[in-house]
């Protein structure tokens, strides 16, 4: 009886731990928080997670949807093994699955934007035992055309500058290869200049032998 305290001590102890540390663990989602697409594109509403317990038959993912002129909250897609898609309202056939539970990744597609889609969209990702957490939250700014932000100024600097470099690239290459083209006109005329120099020497030696040979 003495011998098995102590391992009834050490299972005590783990349940301990396990009922302290367990419901602490919880689903965190990442969305990108803010988002800006064009009126009449299609957008890709990103959502990842991570979980403290594997990915298993019993994930759920469910996404809805608040307008920003107020109203009712709206549910837009629903994945449990199989996505489903909303059978009515604004978003029925507009919606697509275009996520990977093995990868954490429980993103949609929303297709033919219209400005009345302009709210914030929101994605819940339940893990059992991991059901509580942060539910993610996505803005999303339908316009007529996107801001030039920051970014594109960027990679419009950095494409001007390659695009720069590409052209002086060129013109060295095409300079040097018209300097040794020229090199080799010049030393060409050189040469028949030469030749018709020496054609004439040799004539005019054989014109005086032919005088001293005629004396």
């Amino acid at each position: 009886m003495y011998g098995k305290s102590p391992a009834r001590a050490a299972l005590f102890l783990l349940g301990v731990q396990l009922t302290v540390f367990w419901p602490l663990a919880a689903v965190e989602i990442y969305t990108p928080r803010v988002l800006e697409a064009v009126n009449g594109t299609d957008v890709r509403l990103k959502c990842t997670f991570s979980s403290f317990a594997p990915v298993g038959d019993a994930l759920t993912v469910t996404w809805n949807f608040r307008p920003q002129d107020g109203g009712p909250e709206q549910f837009v897609f629903y994945y449990h093994l199989d996505p489903f898609k909303p059978m009515s309202g604004r978003f029925k056939d507009r919606v697509v699955w275009d996520g990977n539970p093995e990868r954490y990744d429980a993103s949609i597609l929303l297709w033919k934007l219209q400005f009345d889609d302009n709210g914030t969209y929101t994605c819940q990702v339940k893990n059992p035992p991991d059901v509580d957490g942060l539910i993610g939250e996505i803005r999303l700014s339908v316009v007529h055309t996107v801001r030039f932000s920051e970014i594109h100024f960027l990679a419009l600097a950095i494409g001007s500058a390659c695009a720069l470099m590409v052209i002086i690239v060129i013109a060295v290459v095409l300079f040097q290869h018209f300097r040794k083209k020229q090199w080799a006109e010049r030393a060409h005329k050189v040469v028949e200049i030469k030749s018709k120099e020496e054609e004439s020497l040799n004539q005019e030696k054989k014109a005086s032998v032919y005088l001293e040979d005629t004396d």
